[in-house]
């Protein structure tokens, strides 16, 4: 392995041997876990990024990257220098940024990853927001998976990711933009604790499996209810509850709002208390002080206060 040699002062004729545009690279290629992954972040060509990857593959002296599959891994040497890589790219950025004074016309791109029963809640707000401010934006809002936000926001595919609040990982800091209740839905006219929970239910999900939101909040109270269909959104759910007269369906309210109810289908409070839901943005810990993000992430704040 190579070894890291850490020196107190800087030997300024090594400099021309060393292309500082080639950590940028090193650090995407780590984090995607691909070439042509990087090569999209860096808006370059997959041909300049391997190149370029090759170059400094010669300049370390170590692969850096093994190919696995269709994923390229670190190497011992690239996982030990990633920190030290990621930290001082972040001290030479943080200079550039502490001198430029942010302009919000700079702004071009907002992205967002979002589920898309969430969306309508939260988009048409933004999107009015900041027309209402005069800025020229184009936004895209792509569907969450929530098992890639982490190196998505780290990369800055997307700005911020729009979700309940839950642990998901100690690099993303979250915010709480709605706070939100369930409520349900059914044909049934009047409903004691014991018919809500002995009546058939509708669970919406876009998992295959995995326990639903308000299962998880019942189970903690030693609570179950019978789930007769799983489907994957909540109009779809509403069209089945009007074609059962016996069925629940369990919403959060701001949702159910959004859409359109048959005169059919009554709504109440549920039979039991549970906790309320938090609906809010996370977003990269690293990007905490960048002068673009601090400001999106205000304005947006100031939608739903």
């Amino acid at each position: 392995m190579n070894n890291i040699h850490v020196s107190n002062s800087v030997d300024l004729t090594l400099f021309h041997k060393i292309d500082i545009n080639l950590y940028p690279l090193f650090i995407a290629v780590f984090e995607q876990k691909s070439i042509s992954k990087a090569a999209q972040i860096l808006c370059i060509t997959q041909s300049a990024a391997s190149h370029a990857l090759q170059r400094l593959r010669l300049h370390l002296n170590d692969d850096l990257f093994v190919r696995a599959g269709s994923k390229m891994l670190p190497t011992p040497f690239a996982e030990q220098v990633y920190p030290i890589v990621k930290q001082a790219l972040f001290s030479i950025q943080n200079i550039s940024i502490q001198k430029q004074q942010f302009d919000p016309s700079m702004v071009q791109t907002l992205k967002i990853a979002v589920h898309d029963e969430i969306e309508p809640i939260i988009l048409p707000k933004l999107i009015h927001h900041f027309q209402n401010m005069d800025l020229q934006i184009k936004y895209l809002s792509s569907k969450l998976e929530r098992k890639n936000i982490v190196a998505e926001l780290a990369s800055q595919q997307i700005d911020f990711v729009i979700d309940l609040e839950q642990n998901v990982s100690e690099k993303l800091v979250f915010t709480r933009l709605v706070q939100d209740y369930f409520v349900f839905c059914t044909q049934q006219k009047e409903l004691d604790p014991a018919k809500y929970f002995s009546s058939p239910h509708i669970g919406v999900s876009s998992r295959r499996t995995g326990i639903l939101l308000e299962d998880l909040y019942l189970s903690k109270k030693d609570l179950s209810r019978q789930i007769f269909l799983r489907c994957q959104h909540y109009s779809t759910a509403l069209q089945v509850l009007e074609q059962n007269d016996q069925a629940i369906l369990t919403i959060p309210k701001q949702i159910l709002s959004h859409l359109h109810l048959s005169s059919k289908i009554q709504i109440f409070e549920l039979p039991m208390k549970t906790q309320d839901i938090n609906l809010g943005i996370y977003w990269h810990k690293d990007l905490q002080e960048n002068p673009r993000h601090h400001f999106l992430r205000n304005e947006i704040a100031k939608i739903f206060a």
